[in-house]
C-alpha cells in the first residue's frame, strides 16, 4: 500500500488535456458553434508515490521534479493559485492582441501588480502574500509594472518604503526596508511580479478558463477571441491545437512542457500544432548551452510518436493565422 500510495515529495509532469477553447470563450455573450476546434493543450501535475516514479523512468513524455524545482519557495496552494493569476493574465493579453489585429476598440485598465513570489529576506514576508495586489508605492501611483521596478531601482537601499495594497477586495498598506536582491548588487523589495490589468472590448468578449492555470493557452485564446470577433472561420472544419504565451503586441513566448502538449493534442484528432518558434540568442547559449527551443521540441516530440499532426512554427500572431487563411483549402 505505501509502494502505491505514498507521497514523496517529488511530483510528475505528464501529458494533460487538450480543450477547446470554444467552451471558455463568449463574445456579446455567445459561444463559437462553428465546425472544427482551436484547442489549447495543457499538462498535468500529480503528486509522485514510489509506484508512479519508478514507472515513469526511462519514459520520455514524464518528468520528475522536487517541489523546489517545481513550486519555488511557494506550497503547492500557493503555486497553483499563482498558475491562476497567470491564466488571468493572459487572457487579458489574448484580448487586447485579438482586438488590436481585428481593428476593434478595446480599454485596459491597469489595477497594479500581483505578487508572485517573497523572498526569505523581504520585509514585507510576513506582510504581504502571494496574490496581494500593489496598488502604490510611497502614494506613487504607475501605469505599468516597469514603471513600478524603475520607481523602486530609484530608491536609496537604506529608504523605508510604504506600500498599498489589496487583499480579497480590500484596501491595506505595510511599510518596510528594502533589501539585497539574489545574485545582484541591487536592492529592492524582495517580490516577483506581474501586471494585473482588466481587458474590456466592444463587443464585449468574456474568457472564463475554469481550473486551468498558467499563461501557456495565451496564443489559443487569442486565435478564438479573434475569430469571433472579425467573423472569420479560421478552424474551417480542422481540429487545431497549440501552446504559447501571448503579449498585447502579438508576440508569441515560449512555455514550458511542450513534448506532453504534443502527445495530448495528437491524442484528440489535431491535424495542426502551433509551437512558439522562440529565438535562441548568444545570451541563451552563454548560460545554457544545450538549449533547444519549443519548436524543436516539438518536432521531436512529434516525430517519437509517430504522428501526422503538422508542428508549425510561430513567432507571433500574424504567423499562426496567415497559416490558417493560406491552408483553408487543404484542409
Amino acid at each position: 500500500m505505501a509502494f502505491f500510495f505514498t507521497p514523496t515529495g517529488y511530483y510528475l509532469e505528464v501529458p494533460g488535456s487538450a480543450e477547446d477553447t470554444s467552451q471558455f470563450v463568449k463574445v456579446n455573450g455567445k459561444q463559437d458553434k462553428k465546425k472544427g476546434n482551436l484547442l489549447l493543450t495543457t499538462v498535468g501535475i500529480v503528486s509522485g508515490t514510489p509506484f508512479t516514479l519508478l514507472k515513469s523512468m526511462g519514459n520520455d513524455f514524464e518528468t520528475i521534479y522536487s517541489q523546489e524545482e517545481l513550486m519555488g519557495n511557494e506550497n503547492s496552494q500557493q503555486y497553483f493559485q499563482v498558475q491562476q493569476y497567470y491564466m488571468k493574465s493572459a487572457t487579458n493579453n489574448a484580448i487586447q492582441a485579438a482586438y488590436s489585429k481585428a481593428g476593434k476598440p478595446f480599454t485596459k485598465k491597469y489595477l497594479g501588480v500581483y505578487i508572485m513570489d517573497i523572498m526569505n529576506n523581504s520585509a514585507f514576508k510576513n506582510k504581504l502574500q502571494v496574490g496581494d495586489t500593489i496598488t502604490s508605492i510611497n502614494n506613487y501611483h504607475f501605469k505599468n509594472s516597469a514603471q513600478f521596478i524603475n520607481y523602486v531601482k530609484k530608491q536609496d537601499k537604506k529608504s523605508i518604503v510604504k506600500i498599498n495594497f489589496v487583499r480579497d477586495g480590500k484596501k491595506k498598506s505595510a511599510s518596510g526596508k528594502l533589501v539585497k536582491l539574489a545574485d545582484t548588487k541591487r536592492y529592492g523589495l524582495g517580490i516577483t511580479l506581474t501586471d494585473n490589468t482588466e481587458a474590456k472590448g466592444n463587443p464585449p468578449t468574456k474568457i472564463d478558463a475554469g481550473s486551468i492555470g498558467g499563461p501557456s493557452a495565451g496564443l489559443m485564446f487569442t486565435l478564438q477571441v479573434y475569430s469571433q470577433i472579425s467573423n472569420k472561420d479560421l478552424k474551417a472544419g480542422r481540429t487545431i491545437a497549440g501552446t504559447g504565451t501571448i503579449s498585447p503586441d502579438g508576440t508569441v513566448g515560449p512555455i514550458g512542457g511542450i513534448e506532453k502538449k504534443v502527445y495530448a493534442a495528437s491524442e484528440m484528432g489535431a491535424t495542426i500544432f502551433f509551437a512558439p518558434d522562440d529565438p535562441v540568442t548568444k545570451e541563451i547559449k552563454k548560460y545554457e548551452p544545450g538549449y533547444v527551443n519549443n519548436y524543436n521540441l516539438a518536432k521531436r516530440a512529434a516525430k517519437k510518436i509517430h504522428t501526422k499532426m503538422k508542428i508549425v512554427p510561430v513567432k507571433n500572431l500574424n504567423d499562426a493565422i496567415n497559416y490558417l487563411e493560406k491552408t483553408k483549402q487543404s484542409k
